[in-house]
């Protein structure tokens, strides 16, 4: 999985745009719901498909929004959508429609599988399923799952309540998300010397290694972290950037951080948050956000104090 795609071929965008999806015309919509409706019905499945979901007459909903960016950023194009869509409607389906995992496994087999996942709290199913959630900044939610093998399960509340305590769950579920291994890791250089670290990798989980950033950084880099923490961002779930701040390159590194996590949050698979955020010992507070077409950075007194610190220190 590389940092910068060249995109596949698509109708100009001055075509008429897709309501649901944007990053679709009109004509690539309708191919694509066409092709969803297909997929189904090849199962034996009869669905209406809506704008942004599909439903079947007991009533259950399957959302498009992850399918339609995968298909959209596959650099091979429309030729390619039948097959990625019907895999993708296997997997779902046989997901539902199987023998349930938390009834099926055994207690050391689901811990063995759990792990935390960070996503976009917008993402997320109504909030009493998921309140005992931690929110690590700002629009995102940490929640509990289990890395199935064709399938990543969130865990609501209710099915947690025959393991244990959720806290002694989070501990078990970190230290799974430590072992894993780091699947790619790429240094972005930029032309005004600033830098920062992308981890990538097709795990569900990369991003959501910023909870245990510390561990890896020092794994990555060699050296631990200092009290001035690190730049990090989530742009999708397969990638996570980070920045150690030592010194006053940190303010170019947040620049081009800024740029790169709200294109890489863009029409992605699993989107999770276009901003950059300040990371201090697990505390994450939010340095950038969307300002219309552009980025608009936003530091508080903290930050800019140690800014003008770093400053200092190479004067």
């Amino acid at each position: 999985m590389g940092l910068f795609r060249r995109g596949p071929k698509r109708d100009p965008r001055e075509a008429p745009r897709d309501g649901e999806f944007s990053f679709f015309s009109e004509r690539e919509g309708g191919v694509f719901r066409s092709q969803v409706r297909q997929a189904f019905a090849e199962r034996g499945l009869e669905v209406t498909v809506y704008a942004g979901v599909v439903a079947d007459s007991g009533g259950r909903r399957f959302g498009l929004g992850n399918l339609a960016a995968v298909c959209h950023r596959d650099r091979r194009g429309e030729r390619v959508w039948p097959a990625m869509i019907r895999d993708h409607v296997g997997k779902v389906l046989r997901t539902m429609d199987g023998p349930q995992p938390m009834e099926t496994l055994t207690e050391d087999e689901i811990r063995a599988r759990l792990f935390p996942r960070v996503v976009a709290e917008e993402t997320l199913p109504p909030a009493e399923s998921f309140r005992y959630g931690r929110a690590p900044a700002p629009g995102l939610r940490e929640v509990l799952a289990l890395d199935l093998p064709e399938a990543v399960q969130m865990l609501s509340e209710d099915s947690l309540s025959d393991l244990g305590e959720v806290a002694e769950l989070r501990i078990r579920a970190l230290n799974n998300l430590r072992a894993l291994p780091v699947e790619g890791h790429e240094t972005v250089r930029r032309g005004d010397g600033s830098s920062f670290e992308v981890v990538l990798g097709d795990s569900f989980f990369t991003a959501s290694r910023v909870l245990v950033l510390d561990d890896l950084v020092e794994r990555i880099m060699g050296t631990p972290l200092t009290g001035d923490g690190a730049l990090v961002a989530m742009p999708f779930r397969h990638q996570l950037a980070f920045h150690p701040i030592h010194d006053a390159q940190v303010v170019p590194a947040l620049q081009a951080m800024a740029q790169f996590a709200a294109a890489g949050h863009e029409d992605a698979a699993g989107a999770i948050s276009p901003n950059v955020f300040w990371w201090r010992r697990g505390a994450m507070s939010r340095l950038s956000e969307p300002d219309g077409d552009g980025l608009r950075v936003v530091v508080d007194l903290e930050f800019q104090d140690m800014l003008e610190r770093l400053v200092q220190d190479e004067a």
